[in-house]
């Protein structure tokens, strides 16, 4: 059934990508391939689309995505067309100021009430008007959605206080968890979908505990996991043997590299990416 469902799911991915391509451009409004796929099979623990080993960091070319660890939550994401993506910003993530920004506010370190003019598109993880933050965003070859999720902040108990953002493009389901606090409802699962790419806080403290997260990779079965949220409570290696032998690992010499959909690690690899540090720790 699982390989069925995989095969099915590298043509549904394959011909999805042929039509981006050969369009010339995304609609705006496009629907969610990932997410379509995820809710067209319930219950089912969603193999990404993996097919070689990668490790690339030339320049960028057709139908590939490069990903920089910037510091702390903040990854950047970069599609084809130049669209530029810094997720849990706080203010700075480089020289350029990037395209679209996502922020969460569980500490200041995940957002700012001061984000540079020039940014196009500030993406908030919470509704400053109350209830849930709702964020559907096309942006050239680039979907962004959100699904909210609570946070504890200082004590107080927030529903939708946090929102897993999740960025289709180049035919890859890239999601980052944001500053998750709690384990995730089968209607989370639904609602993010296929993630090839899954961005994790590691602390094991201030976020869900390691062995929940570790547990809810395990689930979700991306393809390539990037730990983050690195605060000296835990390691990568801490994360890593939780993991198990299912999931290789890697140490990256560098913060970039560089994926497209035909080149995803055939086993879910943990990539612990050069810089991951805080307070003078780093693997």
């Amino acid at each position: 059934m699982i390989s069925i469902f995989r095969w099915f799911l590298q043509l549904f991915t394959f011909v999805s990508l042929l039509f981006a391509v050969f369009s010339g451009a995304l609609a705006q409004g496009r629907p969610s391939t990932c997410l379509a796929i995820a809710q067209s099979m319930p219950n089912v623990i969603y193999a990404s689309a993996g097919s070689s080993n990668i490790f690339k960091v030339a320049g960028l070319a057709n139908h590939e995505v490069r990903i920089t660890f910037s510091g702390h939550s903040t990854y950047i994401i970069e599609s084809e067309k130049g669209v530029t993506i810094a997720t849990d910003f706080a203010g700075y993530a480089g020289e350029k100021v990037p395209r679209v920004v996502t922020m969460n506010r569980a500490h200041s370190s995940h957002f700012t009430d001061f984000p540079d003019p020039g940014i196009e598109h500030v993406l908030r993880g919470w509704n400053p008007d109350g209830g849930a933050a709702s964020h559907y965003l096309q942006v050239d070859d680039v979907l962004v959605r959100n699904v909210t999720t609570d946070i504890l902040n200082g004590g107080f108990y927030q529903i939708n206080g946090n929102s897993i953002f999740i960025f289709e493009v180049a035919g890859l389901c890239i999601g980052h968890l944001g500053h998750l606090h709690h384990a995730l409802t089968e209607e989370h699962f639904a609602k993010i979908g296929r993630l090839d790419v899954v961005m994790v806080p590691i602390d094991g403290a201030m976020t869900l505990s390691l062995g929940g997260m570790s547990e809810l990779v395990k689930r979700l079965r991306s393809s390539i996991i990037l730990p983050m949220h690195a605060r000296g409570f835990a390691t990568p290696a801490d994360f890593i043997s939780m993991l198990g032998s299912d999931f290789d690992n890697v140490y990256l010499k560098s913060r970039s590299f560089v994926v497209s959909l035909f080149d995803l690690p055939k086993r879910p690899t943990v990539m612990v990416p050069e810089g991951l540090a805080f307070r003078g720790y780093e693997e």
